[in-house]
């Protein structure tokens, strides 16, 4: 049986099946998107017992891949627009070269065009979604378009990022992640680390509804948009959070609570999570997140 090519529902349903396939190997040493198999291993040894795993799993059943676009024993992949070797993860040099050529956008379709490439790549930016903002900020319907000096910076700013981007480095099981996490009237901010390396940042503006939240709440959404974005990383292992906001490790024992802040915690017990305190000062890179102020980028390697 093959199928047909055009369907409109044709990736979808095919996905399906690979998931259900290569349920019992996900993520621990398979992943799959659509018709592209990825093995990885920690040495040679436990790869050859990988690949003969899955090869008689195809075999099973009835799902053949062409010798002739399979690679193997590869110490470096191209993956989903990624780089993936020892050292970790980079972004992959054909698209930086597509961004740093990339001509200034003259309408809001070319901006979301723009921003559509740049924030498949925000984990590997510190500050993402501050710096875009004025960019966001054209494509909205009833926003003039009008490109300033802002604009420009935004725009030149993002670029350079992303062609120096850190390499990220590859989680290590599931003992020792940190999240630091902060909060203001621009933005949330939060970056995970496991043994004082930078596996991820992530940051996003505020909406409408959130700029009339107190800090205590702004804060204490951080702590959540962290949980949320990395629940693959943190669901079912022990984590710490460190918060610049000193009553939030005081949370699970306060009895006035509003209703979102219940809600919060209810999704907060969901997780081994322990919230501890770290002074403003010292957080400082969560607190870059989710300011308006620029900082130097730093390159991130994995030791």
């Amino acid at each position: 049986m093959v199928m047909s090519f055009g369907l409109t529902n044709a990736p979808a349903v095919f996905m399906d099946l690979m998931n259900r396939v290569c349920k019992q190997y996900l993520d621990q040493f398979v992943i799959v998107f659509i018709d592209d198999i990825l093995i990885y291993s920690r040495n040679e040894k436990e790869h050859e017992q990988h690949l003969k795993t899955v090869l008689e799993l195809l075999k099973e059943k009835r799902l053949y891949a062409k010798f002739s676009k399979c690679e193997f024993w590869l110490r470096e992949v191209q993956f989903l627009g990624h780089v993936i070797n020892s050292d970790g993860i980079h972004v992959d040099p054909t698209k930086i070269e597509a961004i740093k050529n990339w001509d200034v956008p003259t309408t809001p379709t070319e901006i979301r065009s723009f921003l559509g490439l740049a924030g498949y790549y925000r984990r590997f930016i510190s500050n993402f979604s501050k710096i875009a903002l004025p960019l966001t900020k054209l494509t909205q319907k009833t926003e003039p378009f009008v490109w300033t000096q802002k604009q420009e910076e935004a725009f030149q700013t993002l670029k350079q990022r992303l062609c120096n981007a850190p390499i990220l480095t590859l989680p290590e099981g599931n003992d020792d992640f940190v999240v630091y996490c902060d909060a203001s009237h621009q933005g949330l901010g939060c970056v995970l680390m496991q043994r004082d390396k930078v596996i991820a940042y992530a940051s996003r503006q505020l909406k409408i509804h959130e700029k009339n939240y107190t800090t205590h709440d702004l804060e204490l959404g951080a702590v959540v948009f962290a949980l949320k974005i990395w629940r693959h990383y943190l669901y079912g292992t022990k984590c710490t959070i460190f918060t610049d906001h000193k009553s939030l490790q005081h949370i699970f024992d306060q009895k006035e609570l509003n209703m979102r802040q219940r809600r919060w915690v209810e999704l907060l017990n969901d997780y081994g999570c322990v919230i501890k305190y770290h002074p403003g000062k010292a957080n400082v890179v969560a607190d870059a997140l989710s300011r308006k102020e620029r900082v130097k980028t730093l390159r991130v390697r994995a030791m």
